[in-house]
């Protein structure tokens, strides 16, 4: 077998700085979220001990046994507000197995055959609440690179079971608010891109009341498209954590837990059907159980 000479990587410090972001804000985003559930002393689930992160180190499984990175899971279960939320970080990298590379051929990434390394990186989050009034929430961004091409893609969207328009106002301007400054077509674009990313077919229905999402996004400006990823991540707490105090110390009974439960199959459904990320983590061997946390604690199907 003859050996090649590794190609050099120009972007191997853009990766970096990529990778540290996206560790950065779950590091942020873990440490307000403590912050709520250390708070919560009054109303629905204060009796309750504040509910803690529980960390563990996550690797990607590699056909030949050779490192192929991983990351941090992050699952806070049974808490105050947050009956189970997930945090995850991971940066993982390798060879794309032949399902993986006709998927990227199919979405136009050129040369796969000749060479299927790959690198990602990126943050994902899902929250379900205790509190039924309380939406439950998704958030990721993510960097993907090949010695071909490369694209950041992500974004957020909001989960009520019980809606309320304000929520989903307020929401919605906060993204816009951090969206706006890179041109003032972004956001209806997004926004247009999540109301047709988080759609249930099957259903015929939205799985929550939308936000914003982007993919395959490459400019050619890559400072550009990443600092459009960057406020995306960093719009999330602001946009969320109000609706959270909002809406967090309200009493709920049977029918408001009943209409929680059954949004949730929903969730799972799209989850396992048709999401994006859940099928490329699984595909390409990362840890199921980091893949699959975005899953409800409980759910129900009528």
């Amino acid at each position: 077998m003859t050996e090649t000479t590794p190609r050099p990587d120009p972007r191997h410090d853009e990766r970096t700085r990529a990778a540290a972001w996206f560790r950065t804000l779950r590091d942020e985003i873990v440490a307000a979220f403590e912050r709520v559930e250390a708070t919560h002393d009054a109303g629905p689930g204060s009796d309750l001990p504040a509910g803690r992160f529980e960390v563990t180190e996550t690797r990607r499984a590699s056909e030949d046994g050779s490192d192929a990175g991983g990351g941090l899971m992050s699952v806070m279960r049974g808490g105050r507000v947050f009956e189970k939320v997930g945090v995850n970080v991971s940066t993982v990298y390798g060879r794309l197995g032949a399902a993986a590379q006709r998927s990227m051929a199919a979405r136009g990434v050129p040369g796969m055959e000749e060479d299927p390394s790959f690198w990602a990186s990126g943050i994902s989050l899902v929250a379900h609440m205790r509190n039924p009034h309380v939406p439950a929430v998704h958030m990721n961004t993510r960097m993907f690179w090949t010695p071909h091409a490369w694209w950041f893609g992500g974004g957020a969207d909001l989960n009520p079971a019980l809606e309320y328009d304000e929520d989903t106002a307020d929401f919605h301007a906060v993204l816009k608010a951090h969206l706006d400054p890179h041109g003032a077509g972004e956001y209806p674009r997004l926004k247009a891109w999540a109301d047709e990313y988080f759609f249930i077919p099957h259903r015929n229905r939205a799985r929550g009341v939308g936000g914003i999402f982007m993919d395959d996004r490459n400019t050619g400006d890559w400072e550009a498209d990443f600092a459009l990823t960057q406020d995306i991540g960093r719009a999330f707490l602001p946009a969320f954590l109000p609706l959270v105090d909002r809406r967090r110390g309200m009493d709920w009974g049977e029918a408001e837990k009943e209409a929680q439960l059954i949004h949730r199959g929903l969730y799972a459904e799209y989850n396992l059907v048709y999401d994006r990320g859940t099928k490329f983590g699984l595909a390409t061997g990362h840890d199921a159980n980091a893949v699959l946390m975005s899953l409800p604690p409980m759910a129900k199907w009528v």
